[in-house]
C-alpha cells in the first residue's frame, strides 16, 4: 500500500472531468476546499486543494463508483446514470447534489416511427451505454428489445442502421437536432449525487461530516 494510500488524514474526492468538476467546484468552496489545478490543462491526475490533507483524483465518470466502492476514494460525486448501471453497491448516498441536471431519453432518427414500433409485442434495437437502464424501462413497457451497448457516439447508431433506437442522456438536445435524431421519451430526470464509502464514513467521519455537511447547504441553496 502506498504512502497516498496509508494516510488515515487524507481524504480522495473523485471527479470527472467537464460539466460535475465544474459543478462541484462551488460545493467544495462552500467546504473551504479550493481545488489547485486545471484538469483540462493538468496532466495530473491527482490534484492539489488549498487544503494538504484533500486530494481529487480525476477519473471517468463511469469509474467513479468504482473507486469510491473499493476504497480508493473516500468520496466522489457521481451521476444518477451512472449509479444506476454501477448498481450502488458498497456506496452511502447521502445527497442528491442537484447538479449537471439532465435527462435519460429514448432517440430515433427523424421519420422513424417510434410510437407503433412500441406498441406490444415489438422488438428494437437499442443502442445504449446505460444497458440496465434500457432494459428495465423497455420491459416495464412490454417491449422486446436487443440491446447494443456502445461507449461514444451513440447518434450514429440510428443514422447508419446499426440501431432503430438510442438511449442516452440529454441535456438541450442540440447534438441531437445536429444528427437528424428526435427525441421521443423521457425515461428519468438526471443528477449527481454524492457519494461515500461506507468504511471510511466511519473511520473518517470526523474529517468527512464537516463537508457533507457544507455540500447539503450549498446545494439547496
Amino acid at each position: 500500500m502506498s504512502a497516498f494510500q496509508a494516510d488515515s488524514q487524507q481524504l480522495i474526492l473523485a471527479l470527472s472531468k467537464g460539466r460535475i468538476f465544474e459543478d462541484t467546484l462551488p460545493l467544495l468552496e462552500a467546504a473551504g476546499i479550493t481545488v489547485t489545478e486545471n484538469p483540462e490543462t493538468s496532466r495530473k491526475l491527482i490534484l492539489p486543494t488549498n487544503d494538504p490533507n484533500v486530494r481529487v483524483l480525476i477519473v471517468r465518470a463511469t469509474d467513479v463508483p468504482t473507486y469510491v466502492q473499493h476504497g480508493a476514494a473516500d468520496f466522489g460525486v457521481a451521476g444518477k446514470d451512472v449509479l444506476l448501471e454501477h448498481g450502488g453497491e458498497g456506496l452511502y448516498q447521502p445527497i442528491d447534489l442537484h447538479i449537471a441536471e439532465c435527462r435519460m431519453s429514448v432517440a430515433v432518427r427523424n421519420g422513424f416511427d417510434y410510437e407503433t414500433a412500441v406498441r406490444q409485442g415489438a422488438r428494437l434495437r437499442v443502442a445504449t451505454k446505460f444497458v440496465q437502464t434500457a432494459r428495465e424501462h423497455f420491459a416495464e413497457k412490454g417491449v422486446h428489445v436487443d440491446l447494443i451497448k456502445l461507449y461514444g457516439s451513440m447518434e450514429l447508431a440510428p443514422l447508419v442502421g446499426l440501431s432503430d433506437a438510442i438511449v442516452d442522456v440529454v441535456s438541450t438536445g442540440g447534438t441531437l437536432r445536429a444528427n437528424d435524431l428526435k427525441e421521443v421519451e423521457a425515461i428519468m430526470d438526471i443528477s449527481s449525487r454524492l457519494i461515500v464509502n461506507q468504511a471510511a464514513l466511519k473511520l473518517k467521519r470526523e474529517r468527512l461530516q464537516p463537508i457533507i455537511e457544507a455540500f447539503e447547504r450549498a446545494s439547496n441553496k
